[in-house]
C-alpha cells in the first residue's frame, strides 16, 4: 500500500517501481473483478426488463432514458476519467443492455464502413446488429416492413444542406423519428504503407475527393483521383493496391488492415452530419395532433411535416402560430409533393416537445390552419460524436503530451 503524504500516482522513494507496479496490477484486477460482478448484474436486471416488455410492443431502445442516465452519470463523475470516456463506455454497456432485453437490427446505408455505419455504432453501441442497405430507399422499408427495428438515415449536412431523398420518404412511408445524432464527417488518407512517394492514385467517393481537394494538390500533386462507390469500397481497393491510397473514416484502418499516413485532411473543418433514428409506427395512419397521454415526455424537440391551403398568408399564419405560442423553429424546408406538380410539404424542427399537454391548444390550432399536419417524432437533441477527438486525445496522454 502506498505511504502517507504519497499523491495519487507518485511511487514513494523507497519503493522499487516494479514492487509498486505489481501492487497496482493487483488492485486492477480486484477491481476488475468487482466491475465484472456489477455488471452481469446489470445484465441480469436487463433480462428481467426484456421479459417485461415482451408482453407489449414498445421498443427496447428509449433514447430519453439514456440521455438522461448519460447526463447524470456526467454530472456526479468526480475524475479523473474524461466525460467522453465514460460516455463512451456507458453506450456499449446501454447497447449490450438492449440486446439482453431483445435482439436489434439496425438498417443503414451500406456497405460496413461508410460514415452512416460508423455512425450507427457510435451511437447505438457494438451490441446491435447491423445491416447494411444499398440504398435509402431500402433502410425505409427494411423498418417499415419489420426486417429492422430501427434505421439510421442522413438528414442533413452542415456544408451540403438537407438530404432531399431522406426528406420524401418520411412522406411515403410511416416512420417516426426516435432520436438524433451529430456526427463528425473527418478524412483520413490510408495505405498499406506510409511511404507518400510510392502512391500513384487516391481512391474515394467523389464527396471526399472533392472535400480534400487542396489537401491533395499540396502532399499529393501527381496522384490520380479515382471516384469509386463508397469510402469503403476505396479502402478494399486500397488494401490490395499498393501503389494506391484511400481517403475515408480512420476506423476502416482497422477493418483492411491499412495504416493511417495523414489524419483530418478535409478542407473544412467543420463538416459534420446529422442522423436521425428512426422506428415504425406499426401501421398507425398518422401521429394525431394532440398531446400525449402520459404527458411532458422530456423531450426538447420536435420535427414535423404539414401542408398549407393554397393562399396568401398560410404559411405566415402557421409560423405566426409558432411564435404566438413562444416556440422556437429550428429549420423550416419545402420539398415538392409526389404527383402534385407545384404543390409542396413543409419540414420543420422546432425546439419544444409537442406532445407536452401545455401545447395543446397550439396543436389544435395548427390542426385548423394546416390541409395535413404530422408528428414525424419528439426526441432529444442529439450528441455530437466526435470518435477522432477521443483517439487523438488518448494517442496525447500515452507520448505525455
Amino acid at each position: 500500500m502506498a505511504q502517507k503524504g504519497i499523491p495519487p500516482g507518485q511511487t514513494p522513494a523507497n519503493e522499487k517501481p516494479g514492487a509498486r507496479l505489481s501492487e497496482i496490477r493487483v488492485e486492477i484486477d480486484a477491481i476488475d473483478g468487482e466491475i465484472l460482478k456489477l455488471l452481469n448484474k446489470r445484465a441480469n436486471l436487463s433480462r428481467e426488463v426484456g421479459q417485461i416488455k415482451r408482453k407489449g410492443a414498445e421498443l427496447v431502445f428509449k433514447p430519453l432514458r439514456e440521455r438522461d442516465l448519460l447526463d447524470k452519470l456526467a454530472r456526479e463523475n468526480p475524475g479523473p476519467l474524461p466525460d467522453e470516456h465514460l460516455t463512451a463506455i456507458w453506450r456499449e454497456i446501454l447497447s449490450s443492455s438492449r440486446a439482453l432485453q431483445r435482439p436489434q437490427n439496425v438498417a443503414y446505408l451500406g456497405p460496413e464502413g461508410t460514415f452512416s455505419h460508423f455512425a450507427g455504432v457510435e451511437y447505438l453501441g457494438h451490441a446491435a446488429s447491423f445491416h447494411p442497405c444499398r440504398d435509402i430507399l431500402q433502410i425505409f422499408e427494411e423498418v417499415c416492413q419489420g426486417s429492422c427495428e430501427l434505421g439510421v438515415v442522413p438528414l442533413e449536412n452542415s456544408l451540403q444542406g438537407t438530404v432531399g431523398v431522406s426528406l420524401d420518404l418520411f412522406l411515403k412511408y410511416q416512420v417516426v423519428i426516435e432520436a438524433e445524432l451529430y456526427s463528425r464527417i473527418s478524412h483520413c488518407l490510408l495505405a498499406t504503407d506510409d511511404d507518400f512517394s510510392s502512391i500513384k492514385k487516391v481512391y474515394s467517393h467523389p464527396q471526399p475527393l472533392a472535400q480534400c481537394q487542396g489537401w491533395l494538390r499540396a502532399n499529393l500533386p501527381n496522384a490520380a483521383l479515382v471516384p469509386v462507390e463508397s469510402t469503403a469500397a476505396a479502402a478494399k481497393r486500397a488494401a490490395s493496391d499498393p501503389e494506391s491510397a484511400a481517403i475515408g473514416n480512420c476506423k476502416l484502418a482497422d477493418i483492411h488492415g491499412l495504416e493511417i499516413l495523414a489524419r483530418r485532411i478535409e478542407d473544412e473543418p467543420g463538416n459534420w452530419t446529422r442522423f436521425v433514428i428512426i422506428a415504425s409506427e406499426n401501421g398507425k395512419k398518422d401521429i394525431q395532433p394532440r398531446p400525449s397521454p402520459v404527458g411532458h415526455s422530456g423531450a426538447d424537440k420536435t420535427s414535423v411535416l404539414f401542408t398549407v391551403p393554397d393562399k396568401p398568408g398560410s404559411l405566415s399564419n402557421i409560423l405566426e402560430l409558432f411564435a404566438r405560442h413562444h416556440v422556437n423553429m429550428r429549420k423550416l424546408e419545402s420539398r415538392p409533393m409526389r404527383g402534385q406538380p407545384w404543390k409542396y410539404v413543409f419540414f420543420a424542427d422546432v425546439e419544444s416537445d409537442l406532445n407536452d399537454p401545455e401545447h395543446g391548444d397550439l396543436l389544435e390550432q395548427l390542426g385548423h390552419a394546416c390541409n395535413s399536419f404530422r408528428i414525424l417524432g419528439c426526441y432529444p437533441t442529439g450528441p455530437q460524436l466526435d470518435r477522432m477527438s477521443i483517439a487523438e486525445q488518448s494517442k496525447n496522454d500515452d507520448e505525455g503530451i
